[in-house]
């Protein structure tokens, strides 16, 4: 059997901890570690997670998410990395059945079907796609399930509220980025690998359960200004001028759409400041040398037509449908 760590981020709320630690200990697969990193918590999350008989590397601050998994990674022993949110709890056969797939299909990461822990039958999300305007959607968020999530598929981008990774994916493209402190480094990471050719599998017979924003806060302030920054400096760090230049109507009109999203759920301001905030170094990562926008624009042209195809056969969600009629997609 292959030892599989298990990386779980936590910053307070040591009830979650509990929960998704006890849901690790009746997992059907065995061969596993457990690692908590504890980002600065002032309740009982590292006793919890002593108790639990995870190694626990403890912040004194509030480092990010990315920092956290980093740290996770360094410390793993294991080929294959499971990064979990804290407010996650899995089906005792979660990690058993992304490894059978992963034996099957010889893939490089695997995400499962994520459920929302108080509406379990409705999706939380399943894998990401991203538009060329840099506006990540979690796939079937929100709606109910139904047999089009029931459908395993190849994929580039694994939510890591609960994805499992092969080790060689992190040694050949390296850590998360920090710069991106919480929000949108998965969404960056899964575009590195895209650019590099790593693929992944969504597997929806491993189902995962998530209070959603369980730390910030739903829908706070602090998710959308960090969620509008990131948008920003993701564009920034993978096109280059030309194909930024090419992009630059689906980066407005998406990007426009953002913020009246944050505006539709009373975070305007916040969304705003994030944008803001972003300006500066989006500038300076636009323009530094690179390769790979080009690249970064095919993958996410490519990911746009996923996402059309995927909202006409569902019925468009309001962003979506307002995004292509203005880009005239």
């Amino acid at each position: 059997m292959l030892l599989v760590s298990i990386i779980i981020p936590s910053w307070n709320r040591a009830d979650l901890l509990e929960s998704v630690l006890k849901s690790v200990g009746e997992q059907t697969y065995s061969k596993r570690e457990v690692i908590v990193v504890d980002n600065g918590s002032s309740d009982g999350s590292r006793s919890v997670a002593a108790a639990a008989g995870a190694k626990v590397i403890r912040f004194e601050e509030n480092r990010g998410f990315a920092e956290a998994v980093n740290q996770g990674i360094r410390a793993a022993a294991g080929e294959w990395l499971l990064i979990l949110n804290n407010d996650v709890t899995l089906q005792s056969d979660y990690i058993e059945r992304l490894l059978e797939t992963a034996s099957l299909e010889g893939c490089d990461f695997l995400a499962g079907k994520i459920l929302m822990a108080d509406a379990p039958d409705l999706l939380e999300g399943s894998f990401d796609l991203v538009s060329r305007g840099g506006y990540a959607w979690r796939c079937g968020y929100g709606r109910p399930d139904a047999p089009v999530w029931s459908q395993a598929r190849r994929i580039r981008w694994a939510p890591m509220t609960a994805a499992l990774f092969h080790r060689r994916v992190f040694d050949f493209l390296d850590l998360l980025d920090v710069t991106y402190r919480s929000y949108y480094e998965d969404v960056d990471f899964g575009l590195r690998c895209a650019k590099a050719g790593f693929w992944g599998r969504y597997v929806p017979s491993a189902v995962v359960y998530h209070v959603g924003s369980a730390t910030m806060g739903k829908r706070s302030a602090r998710v959308y200004f960090w969620s509008a920054r990131n948008q920003v400096l993701l564009l920034a760090k993978h096109y280059d001028a030309a194909s930024a230049w090419r992009a630059a109507w689906p980066i407005v009109i998406g990007q426009l759409l953002a913020l009246l999203a944050g505006a539709k759920h009373g975070h305007f301001l916040a969304s705003l400041a994030g944008k803001i905030a972003a300006l500066g170094p989006a500038a300076r990562a636009l323009m530094a040398n690179k390769t790979g926008g080009p690249e970064a624009y095919r993958v996410l042209d490519e990911s746009e037509g996923e996402i059309k195809a995927l909202q006409e056969s569902l019925g468009f969600d309001l962003y979506w449908r307002l995004y292509f009629r203005l880009v005239g997609r």
